[in-house]
């Protein structure tokens, strides 16, 4: 026993925990500390509003989950973990009643597109058949040498662009509405390089796996990443803080689940002047406003097929979503917001009591908004469901305060861990050979503010962990979708 390598991570989001378990996996003793009273970060599930009616409080709808190559590796069913899909992944109403609509795989989809039905097929369906061995190229750094050249490649030649310029790829404004819809989860102007590339993923995603929910709340994601990292021997410590490098055990690895300032401020002068300035100047994005709602007999959408998908896009055409999005990065709050619905419930009974469904909504705002934006959020809902608001029951709002206040992580109410700027996209958190490496021996970041980002998908831990155990001597293969 005296030869066993001993790690802590700090913070237990789902990244925190992938590490944690990808250590352990590799016979690594670890130790998890979390601030607060129970793990799960961005991935827990409480009943927000009504007794026994479960609301995702953050993460919700998880395309990049169950197509995760991590996490795929993992026997995360064996520990309870069920995927549940809805009838239709994903629908974007329009003011004429009209819609886009995700529905499955890529010639389901393009099946009710009309004249785009082909473009739709060209644009998607390359990315959606090499969709697995795409993943792990794409949900990585992007500054290496690529195993699938070609395959990343085709990806680039779409993600690459501006998400105003793909759209044009479409005719109809259903079709162009739908895109730009999942482009706009990216949180940045969508006229940019880049500002594809969220969109692009999201749709192959969902073309490939779909947009599953975990059945019983997100929260079965971190049960069941806890139930695995205990059956390796891991450890979780909860109202365990840091806040100095004085509150860490001493560990052969330490890896971070915190912002790259967060890390800063624990390191302290061990970080060196030029990390620190890396660190200290990570920029974070704007933010979510949140809006949970107890609703009787479900949402009443004019267009029918809304009523079947689990998530559903408001923000009418592309040009005013790509308007919403441009006005919250310069500071500015929409009168008409770009807002997100989730109807986990409609794939997962178990979250609704009698008759009674739980809503998960929220609006994109401004960095550190302090409006109420919960009746604009209502309002938005009423244009493409007439008679909502007389079936609301409860509701429950969650500013970009308040969701800083729950997890440090979310700066000023960024849940995406940071900017998605161009230059942070590509170089996140800074232009390094190892993004997930801070400078200082045996110390690792392995949060959404390093590669890829954000996503309740673990490959920002699984990548840091990988760093971590070459740092010791271990032999880390890349990650496949085998049980590891």
């Amino acid at each position: 026993m005296a030869n066993v390598r001993t790690a802590v991570v700090v913070g237990s989001g789902p990244n925190g925990l992938a590490a944690a378990v990808r250590l352990a996996g590799h016979g690594v003793k670890v130790t998890v500390l979390e601030a607060a009273e129970s793990p799960g970060g961005g991935a827990r599930t409480s009943d927000l509003t009504l007794p026994g009616l479960l609301h995702d409080v953050c993460s919700a709808v998880h395309p990049f989950g169950v197509a995760s190559p991590y996490l795929a590796t993992l026997p995360l069913a064996e520990h309870g973990l069920r995927w549940r899909w809805p009838e239709i992944d994903l629908v974007h109403p329009m003011a004429d009643g009209s819609a886009g609509v995700l529905a499955g795989d890529v010639d389901r989809t393009a099946a009710g597109m009309g004249v785009d039905a082909d473009a739709w097929r060209r644009v998607f369906g390359p990315l959606a058949r090499s969709f697995d061995t795409l993943a792990p190229e794409v949900l990585g750094p992007l500054l290496r040498v690529p195993r699938h050249p070609i395959a990343l490649a085709r990806f680039g030649l779409r993600a690459g662009l501006p998400a105003t310029v793909l759209a044009k790829a479409f005719r109809t404004p259903q079709a162009r509405a739908l895109f730009m819809g999942c482009a706009a989860h990216l949180f940045q102007p969508l006229n940019r390089p880049l500002s594809a590339s969220v969109g692009v993923m999201l749709v192959a995603a969902g073309h490939r796996h779909g947009w599953p929910v975990a059945e019983g709340g997100s929260q079965a994601i971190t049960s069941a990443l806890v139930s695995v990292l205990r059956e390796r021997g891991g450890e979780i410590e909860c109202n365990a803080p840091v806040g100095s490098f004085a509150d860490l055990p001493a560990a052969d690895v330490t890896l971070f689940d915190t912002t790259p300032q967060a890390a800063a401020e624990i390191l302290g002068e061990r970080l060196g002047g030029r990390g620190r300035r890396r660190y200290r100047s990570y920029k974070f994005g704007p933010a979510a406003f949140k809006v949970d709602l107890a609703v009787r007999e479900g949402v009443p959408w004019t267009h029918e097929s809304a009523r079947r998908a689990g998530t559903v896009h408001l923000g009418g055409t592309a040009g005013e979503v790509a308007a919403a999005e441009a006005a919250v990065v310069t500071g500015r709050m929409p009168e008409r917001p770009f807002v997100l619905v989730g109807q986990q419930y409609l794939a997962d009974s178990t979250r609704s009591v009698e008759g009674v469904h739980p809503i998960w909504a929220y609006a994109h705002v401004p960095s550190g908004y302090d409006g109420d934006a919960t009746e604009v959020v209502l309002d938005q809902i009423e244009a493409y469901a007439p008679g909502f608001r007389g079936r609301v029951v409860a509701v429950h709002a969650t500013g970009p305060t308040e969701c800083e206040r729950y997890n440090a992580n979310y700066v000023g109410g960024d849940i995406g861990g940071g900017a998605n700027t161009p230059l942070q996209m590509v170089g996140r958190p800074g232009f390094v050979l190892d993004p997930y490496a801070t400078g200082v021996d045996g110390m690792f970041l392995c949060s959404a503010s390093t590669p890829p980002g954000a996503g309740v998908h673990g490959m920002c831990g699984a990548g840091a962990a990988a760093s971590a155990l070459r740092s010791l001597g271990v032999d880390v293969q890349p990650i496949g979708r085998r049980a590891d």
